[in-house]
């Protein structure tokens, strides 16, 4: 049976939550509509082709935007106004500054950007150096990532995927990007590799720094460890026949134990395979095919002549495959452990030697008077 307090709960309209409710939805669509009418105003000159302006310098720039792209991107339910934010007049007196994406794009922040110290990693970056520099070709954060059409990076359409990022890096390092398509990582990419590595592989995605920077994955005394995150992984290596032991035996060569001890100018990977055409030995145009490595070599060491390209690269002397290299490696072995026994066996000799002599004193000396003895 149901008391009347339970009966009056039951039958007790629920207003204040459906005024609730139908407040926070009349918010909603005033803020949709808002944000629409706003969104028109700007399309009602940017939204048709062809509409640009000429600057005094001559240069052309391209005002038209496509609505669609920006519907299908991370910033969808954003309007205009909230990225440009310093448009407050229609139409605009001044020109409107980039887009500073730090706006929402900070930790901590409560627009519901993804939550990251990435953003900051930038200001320490080659990039934003330049920037600071006073250099107005240098990168911001839409020049790689998009400007309107901006997805997350795990999609494979976007600018920052890794089926694109090398391209993306490659519209203002042109050079440097044929280089690579040219290269043996470059073309395992285009074959859609997913084992190739791409341009943040190496050096890195926000907080990319110079080669002189200490802190560098490219700088001299970092080159090796950055190779090594695929070259010593011995998974990676044997799908495609690649000694994974290379890092290790570069690291114990005389090149790898300068570069350990801070001597910069001693050869790291990129000094011989270069840092981005890389070839495979048997490529004519490779700097370590046979032929070319005396021109490799002399860029170090000048007189450099076919000799050099005569003996092992990255010889592991303890590898019998090594040939004389082992058995010269063997032979120290052998020889530095003999004079080690040979020394320890000296000192235990001459330690038993000297207690016996002592011993021998010791029992041919009178027995020194005690207490009850004395007269």
């Amino acid at each position: 049976m149901k008391t009347g307090r339970t009966r009056g709960l039951i039958r007790r309209p629920p207003g204040r939550a459906l005024t609730l409710c139908l407040v926070l939805l009349a918010a909603f669509l005033g803020a949709m509509a808002a944000r629409a009418q706003d969104d028109l105003r700007c399309l009602g000159c940017h939204g048709k082709p062809g509409f640009r302006k000429t600057l005094p310098s001559g240069q052309v720039l391209d005002l038209f935007v496509d609505p669609t792209p920006l519907r299908l991107s991370v910033h969808k339910d954003l309007s205009c106004v909230q990225c440009h934010a310093d448009v407050n007049e229609v139409p605009h007196t001044t020109m409107p500054q980039r887009v500073n994406c730090k706006r929402c794009h900070y930790e901590g922040n409560t627009m519901g950007a993804p939550q990251t110290s990435k953003y900051l990693e930038f200001d320490k970056s080659v990039h934003n150096l330049a920037l600071l520099a006073g250099n107005t070709k240098a990168p911001l954060c839409q020049d790689c990532h998009g400007g309107h059409f901006i997805l997350s990076g795990s999609d494979p359409r976007s600018r920052v995927s890794r089926r694109h990022v090398s391209q993306t890096c490659g519209t203002c390092h042109i050079q440097i990007y044929g280089q690579y398509m040219e290269s043996v990582h470059g073309k395992a990419l285009t074959m859609g590799n997913k084992d190739a590595p791409v341009c943040t592989d190496c050096h890195g995605e926000h907080d990319i720094q110079g080669p002189k920077v200490a802190s560098s994955s490219v700088n001299p005394a970092n080159v090796a460890n950055t190779c090594a995150r695929c070259h010593s992984k011995i998974v990676i290596m044997k799908k495609y026949g690649i000694n994974a032991e290379q890092v290790s035996t570069y690291k114990n060569s005389f090149h790898g134990i300068a570069n350990e001890f801070g001597v910069l100018k001693a050869a790291n990977c990129a000094s011989c395979h270069t840092a981005h055409n890389i070839l495979p030995p048997d490529d004519p145009r490779s700097s370590v095919n046979p032929k070319n490595i005396p021109k490799t070599c002399g860029r170090c060491h000048p007189g450099a002549n076919a000799n050099f390209a005569k003996g092992r690269i990255h010889v592991d002397p303890e590898d019998r495959s090594a040939g004389i290299v082992y058995w010269v490696a063997l032979g120290f072995k052998i020889l530095t452990l003999s004079t080690l026994a040979g020394l320890f066996i000296h000192i235990g000799l001459d330690l038993f030697r000297q207690v016996r002599a002592r011993k021998s004193r010791e029992a041919v000396l009178p027995a020194r008077p005690t207490e009850e003895n004395e007269p």
